[in-house]
């Protein structure tokens, strides 16, 4: 390049030069509305991977009204809490050609529904997919809103999970797996009594044993880290019938684990261990955890699929047939001693 020159910005049409097609299919390909032939699309992204050619966003949205651009609103930030979840909302909404923004907005449904009609309102976005309840949406069309708007109510104002991410009933499925194996004395570690979650799984556990005939030994801990975990099972009694211990998560489940090892009390062998989440540690204690799998991934997509249709004005996507929640069998649960 000589002194002075500018860089030119690569057009379409150099684009659809280089990969051998019309300029219409590249702006099919670019719309993302499928249908294209895999090797059209192979030769197409390595023309515009060595032109580096990006969109004029600007312009498109100009020309064609739409924005490209939807959000999702959160009703605050944690650590790791909802990130599978909305991670795979916005694959979902990249991976049909729109750009995603995250806004946090943590003063209560009436803020949030605000900011709804703030996004939609000043044509900052095309769609808002919503975290948490906004008190009442009308209609998904945003009639009230002037857009598109999905509620996927899974948290509370305080980042807890609520709605379908707050199913209690894997827990059953647990008592009801242990039994099987004979054991017949149970200890419920919970999670602390303001989740809707732990209250959830404390009460599917009581049922699933009243069901069952079998015995608990209390309801305990209330909490959610590996410490309540630890120190419900130091607690129990050197000749504790208990054989069987229902965590309110993988973290209570690895401090119970704990607990047992320093006891002398062989997992699963003396005492089997359950925990909940799948954190990915989980796999690879010793002994590996037995737990309950959350599709977080499924649900944050199905949302965002779920919006992008509103948008478009198309056909919802068919609900998912698999449920959210699956036990997963590993090293820490075996037959009763």
């Amino acid at each position: 390049m000589t002194a002075g020159a500018t860089s030119k910005r690569p057009t379409i049409r150099e684009v659809a030069q280089l990969a051998g097609v019309s300029h219409q299919t590249v702006s099919r390909y670019l719309r993302r509305n499928g249908g294209l032939k895999a090797a059209t699309v192979a030769k197409i992204d390595a023309a515009v991977a060595e032109l580096d050619y990006q969109p004029d966003l600007v312009a498109r949205a100009m020309r064609t009204r739409r924005l490209g651009t939807v959000a999702v609103l959160i009703p605050g930030w944690s650590s790791h809490v909802f990130q599978r979840e909305l991670s795979a909302a916005c694959l979902a909404a990249r991976s049909a050609g729109f750009r995603v923004e995250i806004v946090v907005e943590v003063g209560g449904s009436r803020a949030r529904r605000e900011r709804v009609r703030a996004l939609l309102g000043g044509r900052q976005v095309e769609g808002v997919l919503s975290l948490a309840p906004l008190g009442h949406v009308d209609d998904p069309a945003g009639q009230e809103y002037g857009g598109a708007v999905v509620v996927s109510a899974d948290f509370d104002d305080e980042m807890r999970n609520i709605g379908a991410l707050a199913d209690g009933s894997p827990a059953a499925e647990i008592v009801e797996y242990l039994a099987s194996l004979g054991h017949r004395h149970f200890l419920h570690v919970a999670g602390h009594p303001a989740f809707a979650s732990a209250r959830s799984r404390r009460l599917a556990y009581s049922h699933a044993i009243e069901r069952l005939g079998l015995v608990s030994h209390g309801v305990v801990g209330f909490d959610w880290g590996p410490k309540v975990g630890y120190e419900s099972l130091a607690a129990l009694p050197a000749d504790s019938e208990v054989t069987a211990i229902v965590a309110a998560n993988d973290e209570v489940a690895i401090g119970a684990m704990r607990a047992a090892r320093e006891r002398g009390w062989a997992v699963p062998g003396r005492v089997s261990v359950f925990g909940w989440d799948d954190l990915r540690v989980g796999e690879y204690s010793t002994p590996s955890l037995s737990t309950v799998s959350v599709d977080r991934e499924l649900r944050g997509g199905f949302a965002m699929r779920q919006l992008i249709a509103v948008v478009r004005g198309e056909e919802p996507p068919p609900v998912p047939e698999a449920g959210l929640n699956r036990l997963l069998l590993r090293e820490s649960t075996g037959p009763a001693p």
